[in-house]
């Protein structure tokens, strides 16, 4: 499986990312979205306290959503 890492600009704030080629999909660092998101200056904690949330509520959400 090759993979290939590059770095975009989304609202002047750097996403990392990941291209796999074999499933021809871009994959998003989570912790980056949500910083541009939520101009929160501490994208981790928040992220920690969404999934917390999320598998209290039983979402099915939180176990595809992983951390790059």
């Amino acid at each position: 499986m090759k993979k290939s890492n590059s770095i975009i600009l989304f609202n002047q704030k750097q996403v990392r990312r990941i291209w796999d080629e074999v499933k021809e999909l871009w994959y998003f660092s989570i912790i980056d979205v949500v910083e541009i998101l939520t101009d929160t200056s501490i994208p981790r904690r928040y992220w920690s306290d969404l999934k917390s949330k999320l598998k209290s509520e039983g979402s099915e959400v939180y176990e595809k959503i992983v951390q790059l």
